[in-house]
């Protein structure tokens, strides 16, 4: 009988004769990378679950994503009493594993906030190429951001939200003239089409996920009490409705171990596992850099001990130059009704070392719900001869929690004190909309000496570095609107434009009024 974990490798489930001969992942070349794939319900989130649980128990840690919901369920053990349990039962017998059930270390998370521990990375830990990505820039576009970027590390801005890149691009905006005799040419339309953008990226609810306190990447790595990897499963369904949102975070976390890890060589077992389902998101539409970028990562990332794991209905997801990398594969079935399924289906089978027993392209087509077509590393890296595999059921819950156990997971993890509430240091923000005060009370050294804070804060927004006021929080970032009561308005408004005629502020007000009167006429 076996166990779901060996002294050398995960056991996934039987194949050749009979599904008699273990079938396993070699946990010494668990780095190497690997592909999940097949079409929907043929058994990939069942395929998924397990590799996750033998890592686990191997004290591997893991991160995946939760894309329909119901992976959250390995945080409690399965039941005997589950509608599954016979074809469990039958299963297990043929290809003699001891089933039993038991929970696992899960630790969720949410970019939301609202179904596990709010995810969050600071504006300058993304970096230009991702945001630019996330934002579907143009080429002239992507080059404001990069001079965005760059001048707030020359003059020590840090960019942590989304507040301080809406700054930071405004503040361009404004030296255009200048900086462009060092950066080029900085179109004010490019930066109007970026902030509105970021105004898009705004409403889908991303702004979560820019701030402070940043995941730190050591807290997923960290083992349990009792040597387990921790799971870390990140709640997607709602995420994935903004798709380029998941594919940039999912690439970002992937990027942050990469520039993070130090290089281990060939380490017995993986320092962490990283699966990333609905893998198609990463590349549809994707630009050649970003592209490099994955493949790049997916190169180098093993060395340091990290394994990346892809999970796709159809291995034509993946691009070639990375596929090539992936060593330990799971194909489920493919569905041929089109001519373009059967190329598919064609070139899937070419991807695998051929066994005589059986042609490995029908095999893909016949392998039922709960099997597959499997082939992993063995003695010296070499990709073992395909098989026709039936998968070990899992020990952990198939299916998704209740909201009052995921909320009793929630609470039991350690990283709430941590995590669950937003940190507001003073940033790029805060920075530019103090010195553009200062600049105007020193161009305005008139008789009203305490000129109305409210003032100062409107000629701020001109200058487009006003934070949105609809989440109030302390310190500077709070803004009186008293004013004087003897002007009425438009004696206010005259006293203002006649102070700023000078100032290129002014002027653009004033240019702005006028175009709006010919306009109207």
């Amino acid at each position: 009988m076996t166990g779901a974990l060996s002294e050398t490798g995960i056991f996934v489930g039987g194949g050749g004769e009979g599904y008699a001969t273990a079938q396993e992942l070699l946990l010494k070349y668990g780095n190497r990378h690997g592909l999940i794939a097949g079409a929907t319900g043929t058994g990939k989130t069942v395929t998924l679950q397990v590799l996750a649980e033998g890592f686990s128990a191997a004290g591997v840690p893991v991160f995946m994503a939760d894309v329909k919901g119901d992976l959250a369920g390995m945080a409690m053990a399965g039941s005997a009493t589950a509608k599954t349990q016979a074809a469990f039962e039958a299963r297990s017998a043929t290809i003699g594993y001891d089933l039993s059930y038991r929970g696992f270390p899960v630790t969720f998370w949410d970019v939301f906030g609202t179904q596990g521990h709010p995810v969050r990375a600071t504006v300058s830990e993304m970096g230009p190429l991702l945001l630019a990505r996330l934002l579907g820039l143009s080429e002239a576009q992507e080059g404001v951001l990069n001079v965005a970027f760059s001048l707030a590390d020359n003059e020590g801005l840090a960019l942590l939200d989304l507040a301080d890149l809406r700054a930071m691009l405004a503040h361009v905006g404004e030296r255009a003239d200048e900086l462009s005799l060092h950066y080029g040419n900085i179109a004010p339309q490019s930066v109007g089409s970026i902030q509105r953008q970021l105004l898009v990226l705004e409403n889908q609810g991303a702004a979560q996920f820019f701030g402070e306190p940043a995941l730190e990447l050591a807290d997923m790595m960290a083992p349990t009490a009792d040597g387990r990897g921790r799971i870390n499963i990140l709640a997607a369904d709602k995420l994935m409705a903004s798709p380029r949102l998941y594919a940039t975070l999912l690439l970002w976390l992937m990027s942050e171990l990469f520039e993070e890890l130090p290089e281990v060589g060939d380490p017995d077992r993986p320092r962490l596992v990283f699966f990333f389902d609905e893998a198609h998101l990463l590349f549809d539409d994707a630009p050649k850099a970003l592209v490099d970028k994955v493949e790049q990562v997916a190169r180098l990332i093993r060395s340091k001990g990290v394994g990346i794991y892809f999970v796709t209905q159809n291995p034509g997801d993946v691009p070639d130059d990375i596929l090539g990398q992936l060593g330990n594969r799971v194909q489920h079935a493919l569905r041929a009704f089109t001519a373009k399924d059967q190329k598919d289906l064609k070139r899937a089978a070419e991807n695998y070392r051929p066994n005589p027993r059986f042609d490995t392209e029908t095999a893909i087509k016949e392998v039922g719900t709960g099997e597959a077509v499997t082939s992993f590393l063995e003695a010296k890296g070499v990709p073992g001869m395909v098989e026709r595999t039936l998968v070990r059921p899992p020990q952990s819950r198939l299916g998704p929690l209740t909201t009052e156990e995921r909320r009793a997971v929630i609470a039991a993890s350690p990283y709430g004190a941590k995590y669950d509430t937003a940190v507001d240091r003073e940033s790029a923000y805060e920075i530019l909309t103090r010195k553009a005060g200062a600049a105007i009370e020193a161009q305005d050294p008139g008789p009203e000496d305490d000129a109305p804070p409210a003032e100062s804060f409107n000629k701020a927004r001109r200058i487009g570095t006003a934070r949105p006021t609809s989440v109030p929080s302390a310190g500077s970032r709070s803004v009186s609107t008293r004013r004087g009561t003897s002007d009425t308005i438009l004696e206010t408004f005259g006293k203002s434009i006649a102070r700023q005629i000078g100032s290129q502020a002014g002027r653009a007000i004033v240019r702005g009024i006028l175009g709006s009167l010919f306009r109207s006429r």
